[in-house]
């Protein structure tokens, strides 16, 4: 990777999360390559394309309220981009079904990420 490019990405990706939890479908959507391969971390499997994400994110958002808070970004041996997250995910009651760090990885073609893969979790160390 280039000197630089790293931060670039890793504000480009701090921009989709901000953008993620204000369920602004469209702006994430931006930043995704058209033929994105995305994990479908709620249901299982992956979702391919932009339709499948949007889809996705919208049976999602109706069942679920998840906020994800970037904390770290590494750019590994393969130029990939992976991001330490904490994952806060609530019922739309507002009851918290779920708080952890889990480790989101992204593939990048140019500008754009081609691929997400979520790594392993871990209960949020409380206190």
């Amino acid at each position: 990777m280039e000197p630089g490019e790293p931060v670039e990405r890793s504000d480009r990706l701090a921009a989709m999360y901000a953008a993620f939890n204000r369920r602004d479908i469209p702006a994430v959507l931006a930043a995704l390559a058209p033929s994105v391969s995305w994990p479908n971390g709620w249901e299982g499997g992956r979702v391919h394309g932009h339709e499948q994400v949007r889809d996705y994110w919208t049976r999602q958002w109706a069942e679920i309220d998840p906020v994800v808070l970037p904390l770290a970004f590494a750019t590994e041996p393969d130029g990939r981009v992976a991001v330490t997250v904490r994952q806060v995910v609530r019922t739309m009651q507002g009851a918290v079904i779920a708080d952890e760090r889990v480790e989101h990885v992204y593939r990048f073609a140019a500008d754009l990420v081609t691929d997400m893969e979520i790594r392993g979790s871990d209960p949020w160390a409380e206190g």
